[in-house]
């Protein structure tokens, strides 16, 4: 996406994943002080290498703690700019987000986090050498861009829940009338690491096996993976008791989802798609499954922003 002669790249920052418009990667990253046996999703940057995407890493609750996000997001952009056939010597426009619930307090810091000198950023990925302007990062709030894509979705609807269902916590906030409700945001910690990490203990006490993050995650999925049918009722029946927690939580929280529409998106969505019963007497739920679908959100608002500024 190409707007005022510039490269705007969305990148979502996610505890478990990395995600752009046209790729999703595990937040794992792995440091070497020599040249690893493998040039795949490997980042060369001052002196050191890194293999990216090597798992998720440890839940890191201030992701501005070291560089470890910064360097994944160099990494994205090479991911990115390759998709796209793009030049690796080129001026980059940064659009990423924050959750609701800090986005006014971190916004100025993760902005000067992500925005370093000196400009232009040389490194290789995968053996590749770039050259990146990074001309500016504008940050919006997660969840609320997305949902910028899909008006149809919630046209006519005065009021409606906001659920980001990310890798540590899920995100809440009430939308009145288009706006954010902005003293109704809430975070709660109970994301898909929450849940997956929790099917893994129970597998384990019942069955004495295993189970790596990729197989729990392809079995919430609905998608294949070869185990037990008494494995894959444990997962399905731990997917069932993680959704029941969150409806529960959110109601405490303050929502009645008995009484307004939700809209959930993120890694989670798919899941608690998946493990709603009727019984739960929900008013109406929508569902972005689509992992990209905040990068691409963060793109186009900050694409209608360059249009607006061209055009004065």
């Amino acid at each position: 996406m190409q707007a005022n002669e510039k490269t705007i790249i969305g990148v979502d920052h996610g505890y478990a994943a990395i995600k752009t418009a046209h790729c999703v990667f595990p937040t794992g990253l792995t440091a070497y002080n020599h040249e690893p046996y493998t040039r795949q999703d490997v980042l060369e940057y001052e002196g050191k290498w890194y293999v990216c995407g090597t798992g998720r890493q440890p839940v890191q609750r201030e992701k501005m703690a070291n560089d470890t996000y910064y360097l994944l997001t160099l990494a994205a952009i090479a991911r990115e700019l390759e998709r796209r056939r793009l030049p690796h010597r080129c001026t980059v426009a940064l659009a990423s987000g924050l959750p609701l619930t800090s986005y006014g307090r971190q916004k100025g810091s993760f902005k000067k986090y992500l925005l370093r000198s000196p400009q232009p950023v040389k490194y290789r990925y995968e053996g590749e050498a770039y050259e990146v302007t990074v001309e500016g990062v504008w940050l919006y709030p997660q969840g609320y861009s997305a949902l910028a894509m899909h008006p149809d979705l919630i046209a006519g609807e005065p009021s409606f829940l906001l659920m980001d269902i990310g890798g540590w916590t899920v995100d809440l906030m009430r939308i009145d009338n288009a706006i954010p409700a902005a003293d109704t945001a809430h975070s709660l910690e109970l994301g898909m690491i929450r849940c997956v990490d929790d099917i893994r203990e129970q597998v384990r006490r019942e069955t004495g096996l295993s189970l790596t993050d990729a197989q729990i995650e392809n079995m919430l999925a609905g998608q294949p993976c070869t185990v037990s049918d008494t494995v894959r009722d444990i997962v399905n029946k731990q997917g069932r008791k993680y959704t029941e927690h969150l409806l529960s939580a959110t109601m405490e929280a303050g929502f009645d989802l008995h009484a307004i529409p939700a809209v959930l998106l993120g890694g989670g969505a798919s899941v608690v798609s998946r493990h709603l019963s009727p019984k739960d007497g929900l008013c109406k739920t929508i569902f972005l499954l689509d992992d990209k679908v905040n990068a691409v959100g963060f793109e186009r608002a900050l694409a209608a922003v360059s249009r607006r500024k061209s055009e004065v």
